[in-house]
């Protein structure tokens, strides 16, 4: 199949209700041609409601939708010419393979020959070419999957949308056909929005993603930006494990000093005073047996032996610390109970000022050291 022209989304302050319920909530984005890009989120966050109003299925949002420039926002959805796949494959039983790849394609009066060339190509590009003649039920729910997405590449979208179109496989395959798709989207260089709750697979597929929760955007970047560079406790969370302790900022000798809740200082490296949370990943802090003067000092609670990693939980600083430290063949693994120093990676750390009522207020990324 030809490679797709490729064509950005532009979404402008939408929003939409569902009676007096808010599900969008202002959000804009620009989606670049060609990008693959996730929508991640919790349950009830609003990322699926944000496909469909793409896709035209539903009330028409408040806003503007725009593909390419133009504007799609109360078009139905087959003059939108977007291509969406859905977590339940959504295949007619009754029809077989090849019949399935090409229903968009009779729908739209092609000649038969074209149609014929059209599903070919497709059922080449997802390996399915040789299962042209059975029917649904004859396939596995992988096999149904690509089914799936050749029927909706066949009519080449301008943009492909997927909506949690993972979530029925079991979880080998679920790796297996992440892979595929990507490999789909990088082949046709369509624009495409995939929408998941599960991190790991946005991580792994998308260029960047947006990270919504209750209706709204809470940050927008790759992947390993909003991992590293979280903008507020939400996204912090979210991603991954992240330890949060909170404290106070304050200005001692021309030097900014986070008082911790347990009493504890933390030098910070630059920020403003106020009130907050600091930020730490498992692997952004390293245990030591030998403590000396001004070391956080911590008592092992747990730990876990996860094969490449050990993961152990500490309690120190007034809560309780994931800490993860990788692990070797001749490594020594530390004993429950056992006193411990723990050494903040300086580079790695991220802190929150409180922004009141209203949520966490982002400031600039800083790095932090462990003072006395």
């Amino acid at each position: 199949m030809k490679q797709s022209k490729k064509l950005g989304i532009e979404i402008s302050d939408v929003h939409l209700s569902f009676g007096k319920t808010k599900v969008l909530k202002g959000v804009n984005l620009s989606i670049e041609p060609g990008e693959f890009f996730a929508f991640l989120g919790p349950s009830g966050s609003g990322k699926s409601t944000l496909l469909r109003a793409i896709a035209g299925f539903g009330p028409a949002p408040v806003g503007r939708i725009e593909i390419g420039g133009r504007d799609i926002t109360k078009l139905p959805p087959w003059e939108r010419n977007v291509g969406m796949v859905f977590q339940s494959y959504a295949l007619w039983p009754h029809l077989s393979v090849r019949d399935n790849v090409a229903f968009g394609l009779v729908e739209k009066k092609m000649p038969k020959k074209q149609i014929n060339e059209k599903v070919d190509a497709a059922l080449e590009l997802v390996g399915l070419l040789d299962f042209h003649a059975r029917m649904p039920s004859q396939l596995s729910g992988g096999q149904q999957q690509r089914v799936a997405l050749a029927r909706t590449v066949a009519i080449e979208p301008d943009v492909l949308l997927l909506d949690e179109p993972l979530s029925n496989l079991d979880a080998n395959l679920r790796v297996q056909m992440r892979r595929e798709i990507l490999r789909l989207q990088r082949t046709l260089g369509l624009t495409t929005i995939f929408v998941t709750h599960d991190q790991e697979e946005a991580n792994t597929t998308s260029d960047r993603m947006a990270l919504l929760d209750q209706g709204i955007v809470q940050q927008v970047g790759t992947p390993q930006h909003l991992y590293d560079h979280p903008e507020n406790l939400f996204v912090a969370k979210f991603l991954g494990t992240a330890n949060i302790i909170a404290g106070e900022v304050s200005v001692e000798n021309g030097a900014h000093i986070m008082t911790l809740k347990s009493g504890e200082k933390v030098s910070l490296h630059a920020t403003q005073p106020g009130p907050g949370n600091l930020v730490l990943r498992p692997q952004n802090i390293s245990l030591s047996e030998q403590i000396t003067p001004g070391m956080m000092v911590g008592k092992i609670a747990h730990r876990e032996f996860l094969g490449a990693q050990v993961r152990y939980l500490i309690d120190a600083a007034g809560t309780q610390l994931v800490v993860d430290q990788s692990h070797s063949a001749d490594g020594k693994l530390l004993q429950d109970g056992s006193e411990i120093g723990l050494v903040i990676n300086s580079k790695s750390s991220v802190f929150l000022h409180d922004a009141g009522p209203g949520g966490m207020k982002p400031r600039p990324r800083v790095g932090a050291a462990v003072t006395g």
